[in-house]
């Protein structure tokens, strides 16, 4: 007795169990509009009665591209009411996000054809090079509209730089580029993204430029600029800036000191420079700072004594400010979150095509974090300084 071999097709297999996955997906999400729509309506199709808010006028089809394929929608269509329905807001909100997926992968230099292929593989059809492109092109203006907007945010009283190094490929060679980012305090107390721009190295002539680019578009009512130590910085800022105060960030000051203490040193000398700042005025952080040095020539660490007695000054510019603030103007963390954020977008890139597709990727991670609560919440109550300016001009 001959055995029957039963062949099985394993393409012909997945493709009918997808289509009914598809297929049911369909009729599920179809199944929702309706009943979306008989709420809002308070009857049902061709229901009478005289609770009913309005009335049905066919439908219309629109398509969405889900993870089990693309399916055809009947959204209906209603007169007397109006019909927003919660799954084409998710619809928008998911088209929104693989659109900024798709930007993201392609000004990290992803190829178009791996973009492709990575499209199918989530959301079960490609986006086509044409689509890709397009969204390119997009982006770039968005994200350019957004670089240049015209800053409306009044005063900026405390404002916070910093430059992001990252790789970049120039004429078949790699070089670093640095990204010149700047947030502000404006007088309301919320947190604002100034903006971005290429500076190819952070000298004088990169931060006179990026810091005129920014009071054309603004920039205004700088009382305090928080930041790294950078001499071509502190020069730019004496230019532009001439009645702004320098603020050099605690912890960035703190790092320097540490890189000529030995590792088994490092705790005790971070407690006595942490000491310096933990006074309540500048003349007794003055005090303690003396004192610091004289022990750390005592421990035998002449060059961290060294780093103290010349760099302790400018780290206490903050005390001239009301003590309210001291907390949020001593360093540039602010500052410093952000680029974490930037760092783990960029940090699968490795090295760019060109220094401005870095720069689009980076301001296109801004301009989603400014979107955030970051961005809407209160960071600090400017009616301190306020008062402070108006019972006294602030002296150094």
């Amino acid at each position: 007795m001959s055995e029957k071999i039963v062949q099985l097709n394993e393409e012909i297999i997945k493709g009918q169990i997808k289509e009914l996955v598809r297929g049911s997906v369909e009729e599920t999400l179809n199944e929702l509009l309706e009943k979306e729509a008989e709420s809002l309506t308070q009857a049902a199709r061709y229901e009478r009665n005289e609770a009913r808010q309005g009335y049905r006028s066919g439908h219309y089809d629109r398509n969405l591209t889900t993870t089990s394929g693309d399916v055809t929608l009947h959204v209906p269509r209603l007169k007397g009411v109006s019909f927003e329905t919660a799954i084409i807001e998710r619809y928008r909100r998911r088209e929104s996000s693989v659109e900024e997926a798709l930007i993201e992968m392609y000004l990290a230099g992803v190829s178009v054809r791996r973009v492709e292929d990575i499209t199918e593989a989530l959301w079960g059809s490609k986006v086509s090079p044409a689509t890709i492109s397009e969204l390119n092109k997009k982006a770039y203006v968005h994200i350019e509209d957004w670089r240049n907007r015209p800053l409306q945010g009044g005063k900026y009283p405390y404002v916070y730089v910093d430059g992001i190094y990252l790789r970049r490929n120039w004429g078949g060679e790699y070089e670093n580029v640095a990204i010149l980012v700047a947030i502000a305090v404006n007088e309301d107390g919320f947190r604002e993204v100034l903006g971005a721009a290429e500076g190819m190295k952070e000298d004088k002539a990169s931060w006179v430029n990026f810091f005129q680019w920014l009071r054309g578009r603004g920039l205004d009512g700088v009382k305090l600029i928080v930041g790294d130590k950078c001499m071509g910085m502190l020069e730019a800022v004496g230019e532009v800036f001439p009645d702004a105060k320098y603020q050099r960030c605690t912890v960035h000051f703190y790092r320097n000191v540490f890189s000529v203490v030995p590792k088994s040193k490092a705790k005790i000398v971070a407690k006595m420079l942490k000491a310096i700042h933990a006074q309540e005025s500048k003349k007794v952080s003055r005090e303690k700072a003396k004192a610091v040095v004289s022990e750390l020539r005592a421990m035998m660490l002449k060059e961290a004594a060294k780093k103290v007695e010349d760099g302790i000054e400018e780290t206490l510019t903050y005390c001239d400010f009301p003590s309210e603030h001291w907390t949020r103007i001593r360093t540039n963390n602010m500052i410093e979150r952000l680029n974490r954020e930037i760092r783990r977008r960029t940090r699968v890139v490795g090295t760019f095509p060109d220094g401005n597709s870095a720069l689009m990727l980076v301001c296109a991670r801004l301009r989603h974090v400014a979107g955030t609560q970051w961005g809407n919440r209160k960071y600090m109550n400017i009616k301190h300084l306020e008062a402070a300016l108006n019972a006294v001009f602030i002296s150094g």
